[in-house]
């Protein structure tokens, strides 16, 4: 959404490594990856709308805030000016989005116009999916505090 001519973020002295860049070793990041898939294999055997997926879905959350709060992400300066385009973009797709789980829900989901939920149920009926699905959760969340 930024403009393209905004600066970009500085680079760091070539001694430095960047945090994430900490693990050395191939293994550690196997052992975290595989506690990872493990995490998400037991998070996918949950029963939808219960305390436990409640507290499946907290958890992980709460573990990459408060590694963001430890290590807060450098600052980007703010563009200049904002890319009308990009962003009104994004808020097409955003407001259509809105507005199809609200005319779903005001239509009472009826089958000729289902919710986005009613649509991707299916495909996360397996339970090797929904796990997939849940460790690509959580990887999309550690790009975003890695970030």
């Amino acid at each position: 959404m930024a403009a393209d001519n905004a600066p970009r973020r500085p680079r760091r002295p070539a001694g430095k490594r960047a945090p994430w860049a900490r693990v050395r070793h191939p293994v550690p990041k196997a052992l975290i990856l595989a506690a990872l898939a493990c995490y998400s294999w037991i998070a996918a055997g949950t029963e939808p709308f219960t305390r436990n997926a409640l507290l499946v879905v907290l958890a992980p959350g709460l573990v990459l805030a408060v590694i963001a709060y430890g290590r807060p992400p450098e600052r980007i300066p703010p563009p200049e000016r904002m890319d009308v385009a990009g962003f009104s973009y994004w808020a097409i797709c955003i407001v259509a989005l809105f507005e199809w789980e609200a005319s779903a829900f005001r239509d009472n989901a009826l089958w000729w116009h289902p919710s986005l939920t009613d649509l991707i149920d299916p495909m996360l009926g397996t339970h090797p999916v929904k796990a997939m699905a849940i460790l690509i959760w959580l990887l999309s969340g550690w790009a975003l505090v890695r970030r």
